[in-house]
């Protein structure tokens, strides 16, 4: 098993909780457009590209390309929104200690997510200092499950993709980490992220040394 070199970290549900704002601006869609949402939405969007997020919003209702356009921008617009409020503060528990650690053992740091708006996410949350490269919705065609998006951050960083650990909140994630041929670390409930090799509720206590002894066996 090759050692740890890398790391690359999804951003929503990940760095910050950008869950909920995502879900409040589809919720705001569908009060406008007077289309209910499913109770399960919030939970089955995570993950989700924007497009694959607006087929579940639909919910098998057809729309012209237009109209679909419109409601991607608008629930973009939306969400953007919401950002103008997005702080440090609103860093998730143990996210910047960690990212500390990493920086001060000299190991890359990626971004590996679906997001379209994560340099934004991250500039507003003050770490972009700690990222070497970025693959998002703008680098691949594939989203997760695919395992393109983290293929694509380990090329960007120079790091084969064994010797990278991603960092994941919802399941496509840690399939995408899997089909990539990389270990996953899952934050949150094991019914969601089950499938990684090392399940935590939050990062906090997290570092090197401990992810190492726990994936490294």
């Amino acid at each position: 098993m090759m050692e740890i070199s890398a790391f690359i970290f999804d951003v929503d549900g990940v760095l910050t909780d950008t869950v909920e704002p995502h879900y409040q601006s589809w919720v705001r869609l569908g009060a406008e457009e007077g289309i209910a949402l499913a109770l399960d939405f919030k939970d089955q969007m995570r993950g989700l590209t924007r497009p694959m997020s607006l087929r579940l919003f639909l919910d098998g209702r057809e729309v012209s390309d237009e109209v679909a356009e419109d409601y991607l921008r608008r629930k973009n617009d939306y969400f953007l929104e919401s950002l103008d409020q997005l702080t440090e503060r609103d860093l998730l528990p143990g996210v910047r200690a960690l990212l500390e650690d990493l920086a001060q053992q000299n190991l890359p740091i990626a971004i590996g997510s679906a997001s379209k708006n994560a340099r934004e996410v991250v500039r507003r949350l003050g770490i972009d200092g700690f990222i070497s490269a970025y693959a998002d919705g703008h680098s691949v065609q594939r989203s997760k499950p695919a395992p393109d998006v983290f293929l694509e951050a380990a090329r960007l960083i120079g790091v084969e993709p064994a010797a990278c650990v991603v960092v994941e909140d919802a399941e496509v994630g840690v399939d995408a980490a899997h089909a990539a041929g990389m270990r996953v670390i899952g934050v949150g409930p094991r019914d969601r992220v089950g499938g990684a090799d090392l399940v935590v509720d939050t990062l906090a206590g997290l570092t090197l040394g401990r992810i190492r002894a726990a994936l490294n066996n």
